[in-house]
């Protein structure tokens, strides 16, 4: 994982949730992960990672704070746990 998905990982991460991560710098993580990305229809971005699945709206703004929680809680039911395995 390179620096910079480590940095995006970090942000999704960090307390208290920032509003903005770019959603286009989201997906490349989820696919270093070894994550399925794929596009549903009316612009949802569906991912299934170790097992689990879910839908993300894919907007062309910055993620919500409530997106990010989501796919913070998503990562996490993943088994990915950033500061034990990816380190800054």
């Amino acid at each position: 994982m390179n620096h910079r998905h480590r940095k995006v990982l970090h942000a999704i991460f960090a307390h208290p949730a920032g509003a903005n991560i770019d959603p286009k710098e989201v997906e490349p993580v989820f696919e270093e992960f070894g994550g399925e990305v794929s596009y549903n229809g009316s612009a949802r971005l569906a991912v299934k990672l170790n097992g689990q699945a879910h839908a993300f709206h894919k907007s062309q703004h910055s993620l919500s704070r409530d997106e990010v929680v989501a796919i913070r809680q998503f990562l996490t039911h993943s088994g990915v746990v950033p500061a034990r395995d990816y380190p800054l």
